[in-house]
């Protein structure tokens, strides 16, 4: 999973960033800081790889990993190449979903690009320059559409249609993800342009260290927002996680909880990202590795299978399939079986988060 990390200059992005990932990524009180994206591979905690891997003896454990972007400060007129902004959009749309960092403390001593603190009116200054790209990429795709029409080619036409009713839309200042089309055998249309505003967005409000419990009214606005959207917010302090960093576990959980919280940034962000996108993960484990894999909630054992390897795939038999917590009980796939807690599942079976399982195949 990649997650790119955008918003206007001076919102704590950058901050935000290295704090999660301790990647050292440059950040200072000026705009444009970041001129590259910042890349950092972060591991999923998942308390259950532990358990498994100390029941299997395994040599290694390989937890989920995401990939964090982050993407240089977006400003008004980046659509139209401002502050290098079409560099920075070609850069988002590499991800699977945008964590929006929005600002959300009053601080004298940290300019703001527009003189004074205005979420909302951050969040549409992000979002319009997000829609005017993505207006450009439907103009110039409905500039072959058109031929269509003298053709007579019905897939043509039908595509001309629905871009032209999702311009409609765009030009209202709505988000592509936000758009149904009348048919939806045409979605496929939208989604093969990868447009911007059609991926999903995590609002990330940053607050400071006072708020950080109980969240403030700049919180609330930027949470009405995005209830409006159908998206998700999850509150953070980039100066909190710049401190906690550098704690040791057993000093970062004293700290949190002195604060009112039980868990830090990027495991909330973590868990904000996996409900956004409808992520699980299924387990595998033995004396070689234990590790989770990453699947989307719905996915059935044979595409599961193909996460490992295509050939686990293409050649699928069956599923072996203990629950996690079938196979903690009756301490590992012997005793599991014994139970009767082992199933057999084939191709139509969909997988559960927490399956631990083992694929039989034939290529």
């Amino acid at each position: 999973m990649k997650l790119g990390i955008v918003g206007l200059p001076n919102v704590g992005k950058s901050t935000l960033f290295n704090s999660l990932t301790k990647a050292g990524a440059e950040s200072a009180n000026y705009p444009f800081c970041t001129i590259d994206p910042n890349v950092g591979i972060v591991t999923v905690p998942d308390e259950r790889l532990d358990k498994l891997s100390a029941i299997s003896n395994s040599k290694k454990i390989l937890p989920a990993v995401i990939e964090f972007v982050d993407i240089a400060g977006l400003v008004k007129g980046a659509s139209k190449g401002e502050g290098l902004g079409n560099q920075f959009l070609s850069h988002i749309r590499e991800v699977d979903a945008i964590v929006h960092v929005v600002r959300c403390f009053d601080d004298d001593n940290i300019i703001h690009v527009d003189g004074d603190i205005d979420p909302v009116r951050d969040i549409e200054t992000i979002n319009l320059e997000l829609i005017f790209s993505d207006m450009e990429a439907v103009e110039r795709r409905l500039q072959r559409t058109a031929k269509g029409q003298k053709t007579q080619d019905k897939a043509l036409i039908a595509e001309d249609s629905c871009l032209k009713a999702l311009h409609s839309h765009l030009e209202a200042g709505k988000s592509a993800r936000s758009f149904t089309p009348a048919n939806p055998d045409h979605q496929v249309y939208i989604d093969n342009l990868n447009l911007l505003t059609a991926k999903p967005v995590l609002y990330a409000a940053n607050v400071a260290e006072d708020d950080l419990a109980d969240g403030n009214a700049y919180v609330s606005a930027v949470q009405d927002h995005a209830t409006g959207e159908g998206s998700e917010v999850f509150v953070v302090s980039a100066s909190v996680e710049q401190e906690i960093a550098e704690l040791d576990d057993a000093d970062r959980q004293e700290f949190l909880e002195a604060l009112g919280i039980s868990s830090g940034g990027l495991d909330r962000l973590i868990a904000a990202s996996y409900k956004l996108l409808g992520l699980i993960s299924y387990l595998t484990t033995g004396e070689k590795e234990t590790r989770a894999w990453t699947i989307t909630k719905g996915t059935k054992a044979p595409q599961a299978a193909g996460k490992i390897h295509s050939d686990f795939e293409r050649g699928f038999i069956r599923a072996e399939v203990i629950s996690y917590d079938d196979f903690i009980q009756y301490k590992g796939e012997a005793g599991a079986r014994e139970a009767g807690k082992l199933r057999l599942e084939g191709k139509e079976y969909v997988v559960q988060d927490g399956d631990v399982i083992e694929f039989l195949f034939n290529v």
